[in-house]
C-alpha cells in the first residue's frame, strides 16, 4: 500500500480553516519565489469552507491536501487543489482531481473550468494530460475547460 491509501479524504468543517491555510501555504511556497504576482491562495479558508464545497485530505489528524470546487451557472470552477510538500508524487493529486470530476458529474454539471498561471506550466500539463484544453491566456492567468462525459476520469 501507498502513503495515498492511508489518508482520509473528507468534507471541510470550519474548524480546519487554520489547518487547511497551513497546508496551501506550504503546497504554494516553492512558487512565491518566482511568482511574484502570485494571490494568496490560503485567504479566507473559513469563507471558503462556508460558501463553496472544500475537501480534505488528512493523514495522522493533519490535513495534507485540499480540494476547492465552485458552483457556477452552467458549469463547475475548480477553484484550487494543493498538496503538501511531503505527500508529492504519492497519487494524492490524482484522487482529489477524480473526486473534483466526480463530484460536478453527480451535481449534473457537463463542464469544469480553472484558472493557473503561466509560470505554473507542469500544473497545466497534468490538467492537459487529464482532458482538460486550454480555452485562453490574459496577462498570468492561463484558462481551461473540461467536458465531462459521466464517466469514471483517467488517472
Amino acid at each position: 500500500m501507498g502513503v495515498v491509501d492511508h489518508l482520509a479524504i473528507r468534507e471541510a468543517v470550519a474548524s480546519d480553516a487554520t489547518a487547511l491555510a497551513a497546508c496551501i501555504d506550504a503546497a504554494y511556497a516553492h512558487y512565491e519565489e518566482r511568482i511574484p504576482d502570485l494571490p494568496l491562495v490560503s485567504a479566507n479558508c473559513a469563507e471558503q469552507i462556508e460558501t463553496n464545497l472544500v475537501w480534505v485530505a488528512e493523514a495522522e489528524g493533519a490535513i495534507v491536501g485540499a480540494l476547492v470546487l465552485i458552483p457556477e451557472d452552467g458549469f463547475m470552477r475548480f477553484a484550487n487543489v494543493a498538496v503538501h510538500p511531503d505527500f508529492r508524487g504519492a497519487g494524492l493529486g490524482s484522487r482529489l482531481l477524480d473526486l473534483a470530476e466526480f463530484e460536478a458529474v453527480g451535481r449534473g454539471y457537463t463542464e469544469m473550468r480553472l484558472n493557473t498561471h503561466v509560470q505554473m506550466p507542469d500544473n497545466a500539463r497534468i490538467y492537459l494530460r487529464r482532458g482538460w484544453v486550454q480555452s485562453g491566456v490574459k496577462g498570468s492567468t492561463v484558462s481551461m475547460t473540461k467536458k465531462l462525459d459521466g464517466s469514471p476520469a483517467e488517472s
